[in-house]
């Protein structure tokens, strides 16, 4: 069993009084001359720092960015694919349910069961988006939902554009591992990848629909079995696509050669 409980822990943040702050009884100790220069060494922010003039990151954010201004044809659709892992816990007991007195009480301690993964897709043209939850993350689960997808929704698309991260699991020899040769080269055939550059997944806008679906489904919820969580996200994909919402990705590449200057290699003359 693993424990949660935060009743014993210093005090953080903002909830650090001033003269705590000043004088270190909290467990940190900052210079008073620190907080008036609002430099302190516990302002942090935390994110991805791209290369400097990196030839390989540019052409292949060019490519995407390039990717994501092309009209809609159902022909040729792209979709964008993300992951998430997800830690599947136990309740220790029962909770208390919210009254008009107090809201929904859950004990801070909690059973450990296990990982799942969601597995998130989006065409952001069409304004569709699906979650599915799965017990791992390796190639052959990947190549399980893509196979789902090219056999179902882009039954009759030519071509699916694939946008995704630069993982090890998206390789078309993914597709070997879970089926037969003659399926797996059929599939491959009506797939075209274009990955994200690396260290530059955020222009993958999957993962802006995973944030969406972690605010609105997942942040502040225990599941105790991947069943529980299949059921929660299918509830998630089916009433977001209810009413399908589409992505207007505005950066341009006119605009990454204007505002990602530092990111082109200089050319010598």
């Amino acid at each position: 069993m693993t424990s949660a409980r935060l009743r014993n822990m210093p005090a953080c943040g903002n909830r650090v009084s001033k003269r705590a702050k000043m004088t270190g009884k909290s467990g940190w100790r900052t210079p008073m001359n620190a907080y008036k220069s609002g430099l302190t060494s516990r302002k942090i922010e935390y994110g991805v720092i791209p290369p400097k003039a990196d030839g390989e990151f540019v052409a292949h954010m060019e490519v995407v960015l390039d990717t994501y201004t092309t009209p809609y044809d159902c022909r040729y659709p792209v979709l964008n694919r993300d992951e998430q892992p997800i830690p599947l816990l136990k309740e220790t007991r029962v909770p208390i349910p919210a009254t008009t007195n107090h809201p929904r009480r859950v004990d801070y301690e909690y059973e450990r069961a296990g990982t799942a993964s969601i597995f998130m897709f989006g065409e952001p043209l069409a304004g569709w988006r699906q979650g599915r939850g799965r017990e791992h993350r390796a190639k052959v689960d990947w190549a399980v939902e893509m196979g789902a997808l090219l056999r179902g929704r882009y039954a009759a698309a030519e071509k699916v554009i694939r946008v995704c991260d630069n993982r090890n699991t998206h390789t078309i020899g993914a597709f070997y591992e879970a089926f037969d040769p003659v399926t797996a080269r059929a599939l491959v055939r009506r797939l075209e990848f274009r990955h994200t550059p690396k260290h530059g997944s955020g222009l993958n806008i999957a993962e802006n629909e995973l944030s969406a679906r972690t605010r609105q489904c997942v942040h502040g919820r225990r599941f105790a079995t991947i069943e529980a969580l299949r059921a929660e996200t299918v509830a998630w994909h089916e009433y977001v696509n209810d009413k399908p919402r589409g992505v207007e990705w505005q950066f341009r590449t006119d605009d990454a050669r204007t505002k990602l200057n530092s990111l082109y290699p200089k050319i010598k003359t």
